[in-house]
């Protein structure tokens, strides 16, 4: 923790996660517990990420927060809880007598600066990884250790998964007060090194119906989703079992089934939730022909609540199906920054391969693709020149 006179501030960065079991709907909204429980891939921060800068002085004078370069309300019930729970954990362990514990902070307002490095709002993940990353910048900040991912779950459920690299799982629980709605990490970002997504951004707009309201109209009206809640255990065991053994093959299978399951929800919701776009859909055809035509399921799709696919491949793959994506989606203008991220070469189609996938071209369907990996968990960033709050306690410009 850097201590600039009178303002102490923290810089932590925290990874964007992508479900493969999915959650939606809740049994609690105000403690936002899930009706099941969950499972996903943390991708990497060289990719995609939060970046949040926390600074405390006695002399703040009140809480205020930036986002993306712009002040917002720090009234946010979410944001508040965030707030109120980690301070009470932090006077909680300082009276238990915990070394640890950073008094000089306790007492004082806070100022929060975060920013995203992709589009928010998108069905990206944008909320999971700013609270995730909000609530380990106040951990530094205040001296904690130890399990926090109940915490960030109040400000987003799936910033609980956030909260760890790798492969994340997020115990529904079973308690009435929540305690046991947590997050576990079943394995770490290093057991599956040939793993690769490919993030499809189709549309960075920010979407007409919210992840929040969809779910408490899916709960209250969708029968599917009570089908869903009972089978979703038997596949939590299956995807695990697939991602220890690496078994490509069943964890793809699982992974969409179970996405096509959750938008089958949103449309058996009434009024229905269109989260998937005609670009989207054609992503699914694409990715089907494709496997068919090698008679091997080599790629697949998820979507979250948001036209974006995210495709996972095999490390082998990436460079044919990147060149496929571009044939069938070319970029309108930006040809030398459509693709993002790790890099892929350029290969060669084969005409059998082209001939399977009867679409036309969509110019401009795809704005870009992000080449990225499974990543680390929460990071500390010790540079004191990647504070996004200045020594006078306000956001940078």
């Amino acid at each position: 923790m850097a201590q600039d006179g009178s303002v102490a501030r923290v810089t932590c960065t925290a990874p964007v996660n992508i479900a493969v079991i999915k959650y939606w709907g809740k049994r609690n909204a105000d403690l936002i517990l899930p009706i099941n429980s969950s499972l996903s891939v943390t991708l990497h921060q060289d990719q995609l990420k939060s970046t949040t800068t926390v600074g405390a002085s006695r002399h703040f004078k009140e809480d205020r927060i930036w986002i993306n370069g712009k002040e917002e309300n720090i009234g946010n019930p979410r944001l508040q809880t965030c707030l109120r729970e980690v301070r009470r954990l932090a006077r909680k362990r300082r009276n238990s007598g915990d070394e640890n514990s950073n008094t000089l902070t306790l007492n004082s307002k806070v100022h929060i600066c975060s920013v995203n490095n992709f589009p928010t709002a998108a069905g990206l993940a944008s909320s999971a990884a700013g609270y995730a990353c909000l609530v380990y910048a106040l951990a530094k900040l205040y001296g904690l250790e130890g399990e926090l991912s109940e915490i960030a779950r109040q400000g987003s459920g799936s910033a609980c998964r956030s909260m760890y690299g790798g492969f994340v799982q997020w115990i529904m629980g079973v308690k009435e007060d929540g305690s046991d709605s947590i997050a576990q990490q079943i394995e770490p970002e290093t057991h599956w090194p040939e793993l690769r997504l490919l993030v499809l951004v189709v549309n960075a707009e920010q979407k007409v119906v919210s992840s929040t309201a969809g779910m408490q109209t899916t709960v209250k009206t969708s029968p599917l989703l009570k089908y869903r809640a009972e089978i979703v255990p038997e596949r939590m065991m299956e995807m695990s079992e697939a991602i220890k053994q690496r078994d490509f093959e069943k964890f793809a299978q699982l992974t969409m089934k179970d996405s096509n399951q959750f938008h089958a929800t949103c449309l058996d919701t009434f009024p229905p939730i269109f989260y998937l776009n005609e670009i989207s859909k054609c992503i699914i055809n694409l990715v089907h022909r494709y496997n068919s035509h090698f008679d091997e399921t080599l790629v697949a799709y998820t979507f979250d609540a948001g036209p974006n696919a995210v495709i996972f491949t095999l490390e082998q793959q990436v460079d044919t199906f990147v060149e496929v994506v571009k044939h069938y989606f070319p970029p309108e203008e930006n040809g030398e920054q459509f693709l993002k991220g790790l890099p892929a070469n350029s290969v060669p189609l084969s005409e059998p391969l082209k001939s399977s996938i009867p679409m036309d071209p969509i110019k401009g369907g795809i704005r870009y693709i992000i080449n990225t990996q499974a990543g680390p968990g929460p990071q500390l960033i010790e540079d004191i020149n990647h504070h996004l709050i200045g020594e006078d306690g306000l956001a940078k410009r």
